[in-house]
C-alpha cells in the first residue's frame, strides 16, 4: 500500500505544473463555449465527458462558425487520433491490469499524463504498482481542469480580454511537446505539422488542424519506420 501511495503522489507531483498552467486553458474553455452559444450545462458535460482541451475547443470553435455536425464529429476524432497512439506506446506496460483498470486510466490519459507516464515507465520495467502513477497524472490532471472550465463557464464573457489568457495554453503545449522531441521521428512529426497548419490556416472550418495532425502522423511513422529513424537512447 505506501508504494501504491508513493506511486500515486509522485503521478500528482509530476503534473502539477501541466496542471497549473492549464487552468487557464480550462477558463478559456468555459468562456468560449459560453460565447459560442453552447448551454452551460452541455459545456460543463462535454469537459467532463471528452475531457481533452483541443478537441473541446474544437467543438466550440466548430459549432461557432455554424460548422455540420458531421465536420464537427471528424474533427474531434482526428484530433484525438493521438489517444490511440498514447495507448498503444503504454500497452505493454499496462497489460496485465484488470479491465475496470484499463478502462479508467484510457478516460484520464491526456498528452500530460502520457508524458509523465512515458518517462516513468520506461525508467523501470519491473514495478507493479506503476498504473497508480499515472492514476496519480491523470487525477492531478482531472480535477483542476474541470474547476477551470466550470470557472470559466460561471464567468462567461466577464473575463477581460487584456489578460490574453489563451497564451498560456501555448505555453503548456510547448512544456509538454519539447521534452518528447528526442528523436528524428518526433521533429520531423513536429514540423510536419507546424508547416501544414501554417500553409493551411485560412482553409475554412479550422480543418487546417486535421491536415497538420495527419501530415504530423505520417512523417512521424515514415520516418520511425526508416533505419536511421531513431537515435540512440
Amino acid at each position: 500500500m505506501n508504494e501504491r501511495v508513493r506511486e500515486f503522489g509522485a503521478g500528482l507531483v509530476a503534473v502539477a505544473p501541466l496542471a497549473a498552467g492549464g487552468v487557464p486553458f480550462g477558463l478559456i474553455y468555459g468562456v468560449v463555449a459560453i460565447q459560442a452559444g453552447i448551454p452551460p450545462t452541455l459545456a460543463i458535460a462535454i469537459a467532463g465527458i471528452v475531457f481533452a482541451g483541443s478537441a473541446q475547443f474544437m467543438i466550440t470553435q466548430l459549432v461557432a462558425a455554424g460548422s455540420p455536425p458531421l465536420i464537427v464529429v471528424t474533427s474531434v476524432l482526428t484530433i484525438n487520433l493521438r489517444h490511440a497512439l498514447y495507448s498503444a506506446a503504454l500497452a505493454r506496460a499496462l497489460a496485465p491490469l484488470p479491465q475496470r483498470w484499463k478502462v479508467v486510466l484510457a478516460y484520464l490519459l491526456t498528452d500530460e499524463a502520457y508524458a509523465a507516464a512515458h518517462r516513468r515507465f520506461a525508467g523501470d520495467e519491473r514495478s507493479a504498482t506503476r498504473h497508480w502513477f499515472l492514476l496519480g497524472c491523470g487525477l492531478g490532471l482531472w480535477l483542476p481542469w474541470q474547476i477551470a472550465c466550470i470557472a470559466g463557464v460561471s464567468l462567461g464573457g466577464t473575463i477581460p480580454a487584456a489578460w490574453s489568457l489563451d497564451f498560456a495554453a501555448t505555453l503548456t503545449f510547448i512544456a509538454i511537446v519539447v521534452p518528447l522531441l528526442v528523436d528524428r521521428a518526433a521533429l520531423a512529426a513536429m514540423i510536419a505539422a507546424g508547416t501544414t497548419a501554417l500553409a493551411l490556416h485560412q482553409v475554412p472550418y479550422k480543418l487546417a488542424i486535421v491536415a497538420a495532425a495527419l501530415a504530423g502522423i505520417a512523417a512521424g511513422v515514415a520516418l520511425d519506420r526508416s533505419p536511421s529513424g531513431k537515435s540512440p537512447r
